[in-house]
């Protein structure tokens, strides 16, 4: 996926994006690929994108790794981290997966789940 979108929208947009794409699909037309996460309250949105989960996403948009990683690149404690991609991952920011490593075992890997990330906030 190239790009997901964050924002702020309330349950009207939400039901106009689903109304849009049911009618996309009832012609039979191909679906946009987008993604869009959306947060009623922008306050819920901005305690989910702290600084440090901003930095902790653009670490592993740059170069994915093990939560190891990251907290030793940001100089974080691991725990902290790890409970920042477990937001990150619970929002469909991020994800976790598994790899098997020759020889070494198997690491959990942190991903993107786009190339950019596209925040709108508007309030009302």
């Amino acid at each position: 996926m190239s790009e997901v979108t964050i924002k702020t929208a309330g349950e009207s947009e939400f039901f106009r994006r689903g109304k849009r794409l049911s009618k996309l699909a009832d012609a039979g037309q191909p679906l946009p690929a987008q993604h869009v996460v959306s947060f009623e309250d922008p306050a819920d949105m901005l305690s989910l994108l702290t600084p440090a989960k901003l930095e902790l996403l653009r670490s592993v948009k740059e170069a994915p790794a093990s939560i190891t990683i990251i907290a030793a690149r940001l100089q974080r404690d691991r725990s902290a981290v790890k409970r920042d991609v477990d937001q990150l991952e619970s929002a469909g920011l991020v994800i976790v997966e598994t790899k098997t490593l020759p020889g070494h075992g198997r690491m959990k890997e942190v991903r993107p789940v786009a190339r950019s990330f596209r925040l709108e906030a508007l309030v009302a």
